[in-house]
């Protein structure tokens, strides 16, 4: 490719980062009125759906909710959450609402979208699913039909009753990347056994068994189907709505980016990279997220 064409390329790469940070600009202000004009605007609403993950847990304690480290509405400097870029890159002032509930399930979606609507949010965050696969066996996960039915209503609730917001929805982590990274590690695997985290994909960490490396692919392809049943519902949604095109589920996770406690939740760095991948796949990306990444 030669130089004015690499111009051109870069130029244009420009100009849809800019094209998609003033369109996002203009949706998040609400409109002004002459009264209002004079006074200092209200700040914008921006919520977090989810799970633990969301809430993080663990990421500043023993077995206790942390969303002040939340990757997505955290104000702690060490994260850099969505709530934190969002100011930046917007100039607008934001009000963020952790919605999020450890322990739910995909099935709990609707319920904290009827929330995010009263609150009148304008920019919404979507993580979960880890639930619906680290479960007590194998079996115990959700299966895809009754995923993929929760994901559409609480989408659906979203698109109706806060039809102005924009939905960023971010891919499940893979677990069997955690597994890599933890199953070596004798006091990794004494936390999973002694805590019983994820005995979905993490019983039996060591094992080379055939039905245990079997089990594994299957919770692993499992994340995989519910990943794509996250694109597939979001872009349904229609322009509104964005998927991370599999960033976040993609992410090259590293030990020390898990919770001492459990070896399962991200750290504080862990969030601070989750915040990371999943704000380069979103509205402000330069280039689109990719699709069918998982």
């Amino acid at each position: 490719m030669g130089d004015s064409a690499m111009a051109v390329l870069s130029a244009t790469r420009r100009f849809r980062a800019v094209a998609t940070a003033t369109a996002l600009l203009a949706a998040l202000t609400p409109a002004a009125t002459p009264a209002a004009a004079a006074r200092k605007p209200a700040p914008v609403v921006a919520v977090a759906l989810g799970d633990s993950i969301t809430r993080g847990f663990n990421a500043c304690g023993f077995y206790r909710d942390c969303p002040k480290r939340s990757w997505s509405t955290g104000g702690d400097a060490a994260v850099r959450s969505h709530a934190q870029r969002l100011p930046v890159a917007t100039g607008v002032r934001i009000r963020a609402v952790n919605l999020a509930r450890s322990g739910a399930k995909a099935a709990a979606l609707a319920g904290q979208a009827a929330q995010a609507a009263e609150a009148r949010a304008r920019y919404v965050t979507v993580e979960i699913g880890a639930n619906d696969v680290c479960t007590s066996s194998e079996d115990a996960m959700t299966p895809v039909a009754d995923y993929r039915a929760a994901i559409r209503e609480g989408l659906e609730v979203l698109r109706t009753g806060a039809p102005q917001a924009r939905v960023l929805v971010a891919s499940i982590p893979d677990v069997g990347r955690l597994w890599e990274i933890g199953k070596g590690r004798w006091q990794v695997r004494q936390v999973w056994d002694r805590l019983d985290v994820c005995p979905s994909m993490l019983a039996y960490p060591t094992s080379e068994r055939r039905e245990d490396v079997e089990r594994r692919e299957r919770v692993r392809t499992r994340v995989k189907q519910f990943n794509a049943v996250l694109e597939a519902e979001c872009a349904a949604y229609g322009p509104q709505c964005r998927y991370d095109g599999g960033a976040v589920f993609r992410a090259r996770f590293q030990l020390g980016q898990v919770s001492k406690w459990d070896y399962f939740h991200p750290s504080t760095s862990g969030q601070r990279l989750l915040a990371e991948v999943s704000w380069k796949a979103g509205f402000f990306a330069a280039e689109p997220a990719r699709a069918g990444g998982a």
